[in-house]
């Protein structure tokens, strides 16, 4: 292939316009607990010792409500355990190269686990925030497959809760690393705050804590978690939130004063009560079919004093603070677990593990069990749900119960084409009205700046064309928008493409397809997810793919590459465009592809005055290597700019590789750079097909 037409992929633009939109909910055709007219039906889940059961019938369960038995209508195992799960023995024989490998697309039709880690960090103390962080990361390097679709969410943070679900360990590994005290934690630096000595004129137990009343408190959280919960209503399937705080209680005291110095504390008064609101997100939950897990971050805690209490030595002082330090610890962690019980989750308390591991496991699979309601059942008045299993020894845990609203009556107002399409761009499924791949990689040019570049092709043959004159015409609009930290959106465009075909053009778009090319500017090094939607404006169908990009910093002057483009070489009789299109990367074996990237920021070897770069390329499938790898020093050619190598390579996939995903590796070493400084790795995944 002429690698001057990889050159220009990589390097030329095209113009991009601003489009802001307001994301709204969709239809809830997923949801596991459904609440109509002919059927209401909830999920269970069953354990023995621990661990879930999955064999039961339909005769061994009992379903109540309001304390009537219901006869069960429907029936059903529902696994999150996809078959493809690795096994002990692959996950402990790992490629030791192959960290960072990126994972497959998202399927929707998949069995998995679906998980939102949120962290309450205006309910977490320093201490606490420091151990969150380190738990979660440990649960993905240890817990998370491939195909679990995870957040990692802060209350405190910008609310862009349905972008964040990935099942990509890099933005969640970033998005755990961006976890920090927040300064509106209502708890403040430590989970049990230094006992003082009583400020004169003021009751004894008086406290300065000014970060409830300045930052809202526990309503903010609250208002996260309705979001959040909203958010993930758009996802199919049973759902589950991990909640993370130090204090979620069901009341607390909030009576506040100004003391002459301006500082506010708390001097007793009314209690406010929190039941209400938190009945509130229970119901929440269950309309959206997640379940919710607490975490009392407060952990394993001692009571009594330490260096930092400034008490007397009053033996009934000092168990005054035994007592009210017990009281508190328990009365933070109601709320939690209320909201666990009354969604058919648990808490975890007393435990400086968090125990993810416990509530993975309880996630595995549940039972649906189903009956007819009566007309009494939409008073719109609160039924409780009791179910039980007949066998001994076994532990069931559903929902508590749900109010009287038919799902009908509580649908959401139908979406606009623009709601649609704002939704495509979120959401971590793909909308496949339209049938659109995509590769997206960072660039940077002297002019330009970092940027992400995307191709994208389309299959023409379900575009709406118009006859105008003696050509076929078809409008789209295509979108673009780059995701930061926590969900944030970083970039966002808008590009209107028109093709006009001529009929030989139409003829050959309809069997090869269509291309289109979005360049989005990004200002800052980071980790991003690009996510893309295509709308026909004839018959508002729409198409959307995501992608991770690692932008660089540049101005550190360490080695860095851009993305990879990938093509297979042409050949007639073996492929069709579509196939050698560099968005698609879909080839077959025994082929030729051609890639290329830029290596930027490549030291000059004083003895040549020339880079000295080494490559090495290897094939990977399921963290194992495949084939055999090539290394050998990059020819910089005529080339005269060393800042911005443009780098070009050919691999031969072997005959024998199976259908499936694969992951092209490229390694590169500077040996010339003073400081030795270690290899850099890109990856690119394509996918073999017969």
């Amino acid at each position: 292939m002429n690698h001057r037409v990889i050159l220009a992929l990589l390097l030329s633009l095209c113009t991009f316009l601003p489009v802001v939109g307001q994301v709204k909910p969709a239809d809830n055709k997923d949801d596991v607990v459904r609440i109509t007219t002919n059927l209401v039906q909830i999920d269970v889940v069953v354990t023995k010792d621990g661990k879930p059961v999955p064999d039961l019938k339909a005769e061994d369960f009992e379903i109540f409500e309001d304390g009537r038995r219901q006869p069960i209508t429907s029936f059903a195992f529902i696994s999150n355990i996809p078959n493809s799960a690795p096994t002990a023995a692959e996950k402990s024989t790992p490629e030791k190269n192959v960290a960072g490998v990126p994972p497959g697309p998202i399927k929707r039709d998949v069995a998995r686990r679906t998980i939102a880690l949120v962290v309450d960090d205006l309910g977490l103390s320093a201490e606490s925030i420091a151990q969150a962080r380190r738990q979660i990361r440990k649960f993905i390097a240890e817990q998370v497959q491939p195909d679990d679709l995870v957040a990692v969410i802060r209350t405190g943070g910008e609310m862009g809760a349905l972008q964040q679900f990935t099942n990509d360990k890099r933005l969640l590994n970033r998005a755990a690393e961006k976890l920090s005290w927040n300064v509106c934690s209502r708890v403040g630096v430590h989970v049990l705050p230094p006992a003082s000595l009583t400020p004169p004129g003021m009751p004894r137990g008086f406290r300065t804590g000014p970060t409830e009343l300045w930052c809202g408190g526990m309503h903010n959280t609250f208002r996260a978690m309705r979001f959040i919960l909203d958010a993930m209503a758009q996802l199919p399937g049973r759902k589950s939130m991990i909640f993370m705080s130090d204090s979620m209680p069901i009341e607390t005291q909030e009576s506040r004063f100004s003391d002459e110095s301006g500082i506010v504390g708390s001097v007793g008064g009314d209690r406010i009560s929190y039941a209400g609101l938190l009945d509130k997100i229970a119901e929440k939950a269950i309309r959206s079919s997640v379940v919710i897990y607490s975490v009392d971050t407060q952990g394993l805690q001692t009571t009594g004093p330490t260096a930092a209490d400034a008490i007397g030595g009053d033996p009934q002082e000092l168990q005054r603070l035994l007592s009210s330090r017990s009281l508190l610890l328990r009365q933070r962690r109601e709320g939690g677990e209320l909201i666990a019980r009354q969604t058919g989750g648990f808490q975890i308390r007393n435990s400086n593990s968090f125990q993810l591991d416990r509530i993975l496991v309880d996630q595995s699979g549940y039972y649906l069990l189903g009956y007819r309601p009566t007309e009494e059942t939409f008073n719109r008045r609160f039924h409780h749900i009791k179910a039980k299993v007949k066998r001994s020894g076994l532990t069931l845990r559903t929902r508590f119960g749900f109010f009287g609203v038919t799902e009908e009556d509580a649908t959401r107002r139908p979406l606009t084409t623009q709601d649609e399409t704002n939704l495509a761009l979120i959401s971590p499924f793909r909308a496949q009205d339209l049938e659109l791949e995509m590769t997206s990689f960072f660039a940077n040019g002297k002019a330009e700046g970092s940027l992400v570049r995307s191709f994208i092709y389309l299959e023409a043959s379900q575009l709406t064309f118009t006859p105008v004159n003696d050509r076929h015409e078809t409008a789209l609009e295509v979108h673009g928008v780059i995701f930061g930290d926590n969900g944030r959106i970083v970039e966002q465009v808008k590009h209107g493409a028109t093709f006009s075909l001529r009929e030989k053009e139409y003829e050959d778009a309809k069997r090869d397809g269509l291309s289109v090319r979005l360049d989005m500017p990004v200002k800052r090094p980071g980790s991003y997810q690009v996510r893309i939607a295509v709308r026909d404006r004839t018959s508002s169908k729409i198409g959307s793919a995501g992608q991770f990009v690692a932008v660089p910093d540049l101005n550190n002057n360490k080695l860095a590459l851009s993305g990879i483009v990938l093509r297979a070489k042409t050949d007639a009789s073996t492929a069709n465009a579509a196939l050698v299109h560099p968005a698609v990367r879909r080839y077959r074996a025994g082929s030729d592809v051609s890639f290329a990237f830029l290596i930027y920021n490549a030291r000059i070897d004083p003895a040549t005055q020339l880079p000295n770069l080494m490559m090495e390329t290897k094939l990977f499938r399921d963290g194992k290597s495949v084939g055999p790898s090539a290394a050998g020093p990059i020819d910089v050619g005529r080339q005269s700019d060393f800042s911005r190598l443009f780098t070009t390579g050919v691999i031969g996939l072997p005959r024998d590789l199976e259908p499936g995903r694969y992951y092209l590796q490229v390694v590169i070493n500077d040996t010339a750079a003073r400081n030795k400084q270690p290899p850099i790795t890109q990856w690119v995944d394509f996918e073999i097909v017969k």
